[in-house]
């Protein structure tokens, strides 16, 4: 076993006062990793931070890693926000879309007899105690039932009750890590929330796993599980075992570009279908949640996180995305206001300045949907979204909130889908789910 295998874990700190001692502890070691920084920088001025981001995101992560739920999940989002972080936490943090320390075989008898009253082999004619994969709010495990592979999904103890004061005590490193104001966190915050509450919630997975299968069933090359209810519970779910291998490792077997493009493809689809067709999109697009079958065929294997579109956030933000809408000044400063881009009390010169900038990072987020035909592998978009992203991070006049809390997911969602398709180098058909639109505003 090499030194990276993770840790099995016999416990989890469960209670407020043990989850909030992993956190003091953390903090003391960041400050000592400041105090170390900040010494050596004495004797070396031209000394950068990346030594300290990493110390601190090795630290975090540790933590993070242990309490698992909403606080690993926090992280795995952050990875996710590629200009938002030093580079060092988006490497460390983005280890937590594959690999979490997994739980040790009593744990999860422990669960098993919460929820079902029995054993795993009471229900199952086969139960490996080892997991196959563990992420952040829960681990994988297969099993074999009337001959057929199955994974059965295993929620840690605890997360649910957690979220709430995980996210409290993981507000002052989100603080200092973003650098947002304390008001533009908190619409950040209550908007992980509520998602996470939802994806704790295995037994609203279940049904929103079947109802999304079922409705995105149409589309080439892309595959489900199917789902066992009366095998699932709050906290486990039972479903199909489908055999693949992950994004990176796909990568590794250098597959053709026509296999790429295939696979980028059916992923375009599947976003803009939810998004376009259903107004509810699928808003976990990292890699961790997508198997690439043996047949080459894209597999989805969760649907814990659901992000709905209300019609007063879908036709400003995709109007503005998909049509000549940004050449009217007066109709896109009146989408940029039903959108809270801009405010009701800003003055001319600001509704100058966040009408310049809103126009020039809109544009550039839309650029695969003004062609019908994008290709993912230029490294010259991606530089220009991230050079654009840092250069807003840095601006004082986007310390404060703007825009609806509907950004923080729908963003995450898409930016979260171009990365998977630059990882890929994919080149794409864009124009096969169009959005709906308006061009006039009230």
């Amino acid at each position: 076993m090499s030194d990276n295998t993770p840790k099995e874990q016999n416990s989890i700190p469960t209670s407020k006062v043990q989850r909030s001692a992993k956190f003091v502890t953390t903090g003391i070691k960041i400050g000592g990793n400041y105090i170390k920084h900040y010494s050596k920088k004495l004797f070396n001025p031209e000394m950068d931070k990346s030594e300290l981001n990493e110390d601190n995101a090795s630290d975090i992560y540790e933590s993070l890693s242990e309490l698992k739920g909403s606080a690993l999940k926090v992280a795995q989002m952050l990875s996710m926000d590629k200009n938002l972080l030093p580079q060092a936490y988006t490497d460390k943090f983005s280890q937590s879309q594959y690999n979490a320390p997994p739980l040790s075989g009593p744990l999860i008898v422990q669960t098993f007899k919460k929820y079902f009253g029995k054993t795993p082999d009471k229900i199952y004619d086969k139960f490996n105690v080892r997991s196959s994969n563990a992420a952040s709010i829960g681990q994988v495990h297969q099993a074999e039932l009337d001959g057929k592979k199955l994974a059965v999904k295993i929620q840690y103890p605890g997360v649910g009750d957690s979220i709430s004061s995980d996210l409290k005590l993981v507000k002052p490193f989100a603080f200092r890590m973003l650098g947002m104001s304390e008001k533009e966190l908190d619409v950040y915050m209550k908007e992980v929330e509520e998602r996470l509450l939802e994806e704790t919630d295995y037994e609203l997975e279940v049904r929103r796993s079947i109802e999304f299968s079922n409705a995105c069933s149409g589309l080439d090359n892309v595959v489900f599980p199917k789902y066992y209810p009366e095998l699932s519970s709050k906290r486990i779910i039972t479903m199909d075992w489908l055999e693949g291998k992950h994004l990176r490792e796909f990568l590794q077997t250098n597959p053709s570009q026509e296999l790429r493009d295939l696979i980028g493809q059916a992923l375009w689809d599947f976003y803009n279908f939810q998004q376009h067709e259903l107004r509810a999109v699928h808003a976990d697009p990292h890699p961790g949640n997508f198997m690439i079958t043996p047949d080459g065929k894209l597999g989805v294997i969760d649907f814990g996180c659901i992000k709905e579109m209300p019609e007063d956030f879908y036709y400003p933000f995709f109007s503005l995305t998909s049509t000549g809408l940004m050449e009217n000044k007066k109709e896109t400063i009146k989408a940029f206001r039903q959108l809270e881009m801009i405010h009701a009390d800003d003055t001319p010169a600001q509704i100058e300045f966040y009408y310049t900038m809103y126009r020039q990072m809109i544009g550039l987020f839309a650029k695969p949907y003004i062609t019908d035909h994008f290709d993912f592998g230029q490294t010259e978009f991606f530089e220009e979204l991230y050079g654009f992203g840092e250069k807003v991070s840095k601006m004082p006049e986007f310390k404060q909130a703007r825009g609806v809390k509907h950004f923080i997911y729908v963003n995450r969602t898409n930016f979260g889908l171009y990365n998977i398709l630059h990882e890929l180098k994919a080149k794409v058909k864009t124009d096969t789910f169009k959005p709906q639109v308006v061009e006039v505003f009230a």
